[in-house]
């Protein structure tokens, strides 16, 4: 595929070519690879890096937290940077700077210098993810989207398969720094398939970059995310945070006012008038709340509450992502034959069930009974991701494809750093002293921790009632892809 002209209108073309389709999936998929393993490598190593850093456990949500934090910030003008430059040149660069800031935490020296350059990172990350999805959304039609995007996530779960595995081989068997130079060779082979295989899709006339728009939501997140990140850790007066928290509703509702009067905004807040648009993006954003903290509470209960060795911590942790990848090609077929409503509903609150009932684990709980409950609780999270995700795309244009991917892969990031925060927040509220905390209360705090956010997940179903049966219809009622599969 030769380089498109700069000159020249690259739209996604009405019948994309046998082979971009084949090949797309497997492309985007190199993101979603690099993003899942970076994580899921590193919830398994928290413990590991914390004695290294000479750090408490429940202060490395830092770590991961900024990390998702800086993809909330920068994902916004993802779509611009496709518009304007091009898929093809904005995804290999994404790449290409992910790669250089994992070499760079690899060569970290202390927590200060790993979160810099963890944020260094997640601006790669910003771009990778989201215009992927544009890439994906451009070239299928909304009769195919779900499987496409479906097998997409496939590859793409090996990331969290290898990742508790390989993140506990590393830290028992080698160094913890090991850990982010795995992304060196996955980054530069993403590099050379993307430069040559990944369609180019620009616009002959782009909007012009909202810089007020983006300094107003990305100070007023980043300083929410501050407060929430020192909130319990007594760094802080009550009244200077207070006085943070307001100053960032402050620039929020300042950007709220901007968006709904400037021409061209950061991110097209209209959209949220359209009803499916809105209850995948809020309902995601609510749910994730619950969810997203899951992944940093496993190796606290496992290794630090009930003395697992990190291999066996990443061994427990494989289930969920070997059940969200052996059971994806179902998804389709679920979501045609009860509609999202239905399943949307249905599935937070199965989830919320579930992650309630994590709070059984003990010291004498069966390991099968812990696979048991990971397995399930991987199918269920991989069903809630696939239909909000492709949910959020049914009734938009194709004109307004980028401003939507932009909105649902933000506010996706921002309930992720949330989520850690959250779950950070409530197991640290149920410790007494989490600088001198023993295994037993350990487990009881992240025992009431899971009960808290399976409550919160209980309720995030109350959004989803707000759709109709027929809402989705126009994704989930998909054609035969022969090609894909």
């Amino acid at each position: 595929m030769s380089p498109v002209n700069s000159s020249v209108i690259a739209p996604a073309p009405a019948v994309p070519c046998e082979s971009t389709k084949r090949l797309l999936p497997w492309l985007v998929a190199v993101a979603f690879f690099m993003e899942a393993l970076d994580t899921t490598i590193l919830n398994t190593a928290v413990p590991a890096i914390a004695k290294a850093l000479g750090v408490a456990p429940l202060s490395m949500k830092a770590v991961l937290s900024s990390y998702t934090l800086s993809l909330a910030v920068f994902i916004p003008i993802s779509g611009w940077m496709a518009d304007r430059f091009g898929t093809r040149r904005v995804f290999s660069s994404a790449i290409g700077l992910f790669t250089l800031g994992s070499f760079l935490c690899g060569i970290s020296g202390n927590i200060h210098v790993l979160v810099a350059c963890r944020i260094l990172q997640g601006c790669g990350g910003a771009m990778m993810v989201p215009v992927g999805r544009i890439t994906m959304v451009r070239t299928f039609a909304k009769s195919e989207l779900i499987r496409a995007m479906s097998f997409v996530a496939i590859p793409g779960l090996i990331g969290p398969m290898l990742g508790p595995v390989a993140g506990g081989l590393i830290v028992g068997y080698f160094h913890w720094r090991v850990i982010f130079f795995v992304n060196l060779p996955i980054g530069l082979l993403g590099l050379y398939l993307v430069y040559r295989h990944l369609p180019d899709y620009r616009e002959e006339k782009t909007r012009p970059l909202d810089i007020i728009g983006l300094m107003l939501f990305g100070s007023g997140i980043a300083l929410l995310s501050y407060v929430l990140e020192v909130f319990g850790e007594h760094t802080l007066g009550w009244q200077v945070m207070l006085e943070l928290l307001a100053l960032s509703a402050v620039l929020l509702a300042a950007y709220g006012v901007r968006a709904t009067r400037t021409e061209f905004p950061l991110l097209r807040l209209a959209l949220f008038r359209i009803r499916s648009f809105r209850a995948a993006v809020s309902g995601s954003y609510f749910t994730r709340l619950g969810i997203g903290g899951i992944p940093f509470l496993f190796p606290l209960l496992y290794q630090v509450g009930l003395g697992f060795t990190p291999i066996q911590s990443g061994l427990l942790m494989m289930p969920q992502a070997i059940a969200a990848m052996s059971l994806k090609l179902t998804m389709p077929h679920i979501l045609r034959r009860f509609g999202y409503r239905i399943v949307l509903i249905s599935n937070t609150m199965i989830l919320g069930l579930l992650i309630a009932l994590f709070a059984t684990i003990g010291v004498g709980t069966p390991v099968w009974l812990i696979v048991a409950q990971a397995f399930v609780f991987g199918f269920f999270t991989s069903l809630q991701y696939t239909s909000m995700n492709t949910l959020a795309y049914a009734d938009v244009t194709k004109e307004q494809t980028s401003s939507a991917s932009t909105i649902a892969s933000t506010m996706q990031q921002m309930s992720i750093s949330f989520g850690v925060a959250t779950a950070s927040l409530a197991t640290a509220f149920f410790i007494p002293d989490r600088f001198h905390t023993n295994s037993q209360q350990m487990i009881h705090g992240i025992h009431k921790a899971f009960i808290a956010l399976g409550c919160l997940t209980l309720v995030s179903s109350l959004i989803f009632r707000a759709l109709k049966s027929g809402d989705g219809n126009t994704v989930s009622q998909e054609k035969p892809l022969p090609h894909v599969g």
